[in-house]
C-alpha cells in the first residue's frame, strides 16, 4: 500500500477555501493545492495544464468566478472544481485534466496519496 500524508483538519477549511501541501511524487516534493468545493474536497497537483507552472492566482487562491471554478492565473484557463477538467482557456488545454491526487478521510483528518498514474510534466 502507498503511504499516505496528512494534509488538514476537515473542519480546517471552509467551502470555497484551498490549501496548498506538499506531496513526494515520482522521488520529488510536487506543490499541491486541498479545496472545499461545496463541502467535498478534492486534491490536485498544482500544474495547469496548459503551461506547466502553478496556477495559484494568489498564493493559495484557485477559485474564481465566486468560487464556481478554478482558474490558472497565467493562462486563464477555467477548471471544473469537482473533477479538474479545463472547460476554457488556451485550446491546448481545453478537454484536459488537472492531475488529481487521492484523498480519504478519516476520524475528520484529510490525507493524500501520491498518484499512480504517470503524468506530463
Amino acid at each position: 500500500m502507498r503511504a499516505r500524508y496528512r494534509v488538514a483538519r476537515i473542519d480546517s477549511l471552509a467551502p470555497g477555501e484551498s490549501l496548498k501541501f506538499m506531496l513526494p511524487i515520482r522521488g520529488a516534493d510536487e506543490e499541491c493545492f486541498l479545496i472545499n468545493f461545496g463541502g467535498e474536497f478534492h486534491a490536485y497537483v498544482n500544474r495547469c495544464r496548459h503551461v506547466p507552472m502553478a496556477m495559484d492566482w494568489v498564493d493559495n487562491q484557485f477559485f474564481a468566478e465566486d468560487g464556481r471554478y478554478l482558474m490558472c492565473q497565467t493562462h486563464n484557463a477555467y477548471y471544473e472544481p469537482a473533477n479538474g477538467e479545463c472547460i476554457a482557456g488556451p485550446p491546448t488545454a481545453c478537454g484536459k485534466f488537472l492531475y488529481r491526487v487521492p484523498t480519504e478521510i478519516e476520524d475528520g483528518v484529510i490525507y493524500a496519496r501520491p498518484p499512480q498514474d504517470e503524468f506530463e510534466d
